[in-house]
């Protein structure tokens, strides 16, 4: 006899069988026991959570006869009567399983619909179960929907898809919806279990947990993978050799690069990363391992009730949590999620991982400056340090910050001008930065926001980066070309690049009395100066002009272009901006009473 893999001989026959899914299985069983049956079903999930097999009970119950056949509509079928056996075995004439994979245009669906006309042949209700409903095409989907909305009194229909926001809003309004919701972890670790002690199979806990967790929420992907594994371990399931399967990586590993980060230990760090390379380990896997231990160290600071003692790995978890603060976990925790995007476009995979354990290692305090306690009110100086270096900066996309408003506390005037005078730089600046930079320094590097003022006690003007400002010198003609220029944008009459040459232009010579009239432009930038835009500008210039022109372009340094006017005019509003927010009456009270507090340059924004 042929093996029957452990997905199909252990498909659950009842809704009693059926785990992970009670909310259906509750919301079914009630439906079918009062009588209060609804003409069609749609069921939604990811794959392998259970939404064929709630089809075929929910077939089972409608027509199931009992064991005597004398029984009706039931919650739990019988299993052994005629309708029971052949649906399990799938000749049950009057369950008919579509899939709209392959069957998807209106063609192959209307020969289902004209069957709807006639009775059951040998059962209670004919079934209709269409599988991946999603595929059908609009004209399909369109020929079925009156039969869907008002079908025979037995007739059901059954819709079952991986994708319900493909579905028409008109076939969902004719439904009755279950989201069938993916297994955790902890319900496949139970099911794995008793499936193969029926088995009889001896399995290790650390395997289970490895299987669980590798089949992401799937219970014929846990039961698929169980059976690789089984053949994979000539009949036994050792975790060692279900790691090596999967590739997983061991929480060891994890255990020791989190330790590493609490020293604040590179050379120990990039030992580890070394060690995982020579051993051939996905650097994405421990990146989710460090990931899934940072968790449980975040619930173990907040909730150490709430860890699972029953995991081997929950003693290390707490035992590291008092090593890290809680505003370094979850920073930690970010970069480890956003790294494992980042490693397919690193120049190979171990130097993706390498980079960022070294970005975790730059965002960490040093050793003196940690503070005790898994959590506290207000963010340990250094690791608040280290976030706003990092917002300011750009460096790392981190997917939340909370922003905390200090409330500004009134103080005796005496105190204010003994903090104002002190400006004690704070302790993660380096020493030959400690003093404020000069103040055209400053006024250079205040990018832009009027909308918004981030206070943050770092922004080190190390990072600062002078921008020169425009260099505007007005000539006789340049408002008049400016005016021009402006209204043919205005009026788009030219298009993106030459209006972008036309922008980049100086106008150096209107001469009126040639014949036709000649206007020369100089442009500094020779990509700019190609014949079709030159053509393409003259073109627009006189039909905004009325008249025939002839226009030159030449090359050379300009000092009133369009554009050199619109960058002088959008900084004069900028410097307004960041006077209006200097000069704000809170934002100086809350930079008197925090000395080394600034205004995060690329803050402010006018508007």
């Amino acid at each position: 006899m042929s093996y029957l893999v452990l997905a199909r001989k252990y498909r659950p026959r009842t809704f009693d069988a059926l785990v992970g899914q009670e909310h259906v299985v509750q919301a079914l069983a009630n439906a079918l026991t009062q009588g209060r049956l609804h003409h069609a079903y749609l069921f939604t999930g990811t794959r392998g959570v259970g939404k064929t097999t709630v089809s075929r009970i929910l077939a089972k119950a409608l027509n199931c006869t009992g064991a005597d056949g004398q029984g009706g509509i039931t919650a739990s079928p019988c299993g052994v009567c005629s309708a029971c056996r052949d649906i399990d075995a799938g000749r049950f004439v009057d369950y008919i399983e579509l899939d709209a994979a392959s069957n998807r245009t209106v063609e192959e669906i209307t020969p289902l619909l004209d069957q709807a006309v006639y009775k059951p042949v040998v059962g209670r209700f004919k079934v209709y179960l269409i599988d991946e409903v999603h595929m059908l095409s609009n004209t399909a989907f369109n020929a079925m929907l009156k039969t869907l909305e008002e079908p025979p009194e037995y007739l059901k229909f059954v819709l079952a898809t991986t994708d319900p926001q493909k579905v028409p809003a008109t076939v969902l309004s004719r439904c009755l919806q279950f989201n069938l919701r993916p297994m955790g972890a902890r319900t496949v670790h139970d099911h794995l279990a008793h499936v193969l002690a029926a088995e009889g199979i001896a399995a290790e806990a650390g395997a289970l947990r490895l299987l669980a967790r590798a089949a992401r929420g799937s219970m014929r992907d846990a039961l698929s993978v169980t059976d690789q594994a089984i053949a994979f371990g000539g009949g036994a399931l050792v975790e060692s050799a279900v790691r090596d399967m999967l590739g997983a990586v061991d929480r060891s590993h994890a255990i020791r690069l989190i330790e590493a980060l609490a020293d604040r230990d590179g050379r120990a760090l990039l030992a580890q990363a070394d060690a995982l390379r020579a051993l051939g380990l996905s650097a994405a896997g421990t990146l989710e391992e460090m990931a899934d231990l940072l968790q449980q160290m975040a619930v173990a600071q907040v909730v150490p009730d709430a860890l699972d003692v029953s995991e081997p790995d929950a003693l290390a978890a707490a035992r590291l949590s008092s090593r890290l603060a809680a505003d370094e976990i979850q920073l930690i925790y970010s970069m480890a999620l956003h790294g494992r995007s980042e490693l397919s476009l690193a120049p190979d995979e171990h130097s993706g991982l390498v980079m960022v354990l070294l970005r975790m290692l730059a965002f960490c305090p040093p050793v003196g400056q940690a503070t005790d306690g898994p959590v506290s009110s207000v963010a340990k100086p250094a690791a608040a340090a280290a976030v706003a270096s990092h917002v300011a900066r750009r460096e790392v996309p981190v997917p939340h910050i909370a922003q905390v408003a200090a409330p500004v506390v009134a103080m005796p005037p005496a105190t204010v001008a003994v903090r104002a005078a002190e400006r004690t730089p704070p302790p993660w600046l380096d020493a030959e930065f400690a003093e404020d930079p000069p103040a055209e320094v400053l006024a250079a590097t205040q990018p832009a926001a009027a909308s918004s003022v981030v206070m943050a006690a770092v922004a080190s003007p190390r990072t600062l980066a002078v921008v020169a400002p425009a260099t505007l010198a007005t000539t006789p003609l340049g408002d008049r070309w400016a005016s021009v220029v402006d209204a043919m944008a205005r009026a788009g009459s030219i298009s993106a690049m030459v209006r972008e040459l036309a922008q980049q232009s100086q106008c150096m010579v209107v001469d009126e009395a040639a014949s036709p009239p000649a206007w020369v432009l100089q442009v500094d930038r020779e990509t700019l100066r190609s014949t079709a835009q030159c053509d393409k500008l003259e073109a627009a210039l006189k039909q905004h002009l009325g008249a025939d022109i002839r226009l030159e372009v030449r090359g050379g340094a300009v000092i009133d272009t369009p554009a050199l006017r619109n960058a002088a005019e959008r900084e004069r509003r900028q410097r307004e901006a960041e006077q209006i927010i200097h000069d704000d009456a809170a934002v100086r009270a809350l930079m008197d009473q925090y000395p080394s507090a600034r205004i995060v340059p690329g803050s402010v924004k006018y508007q």
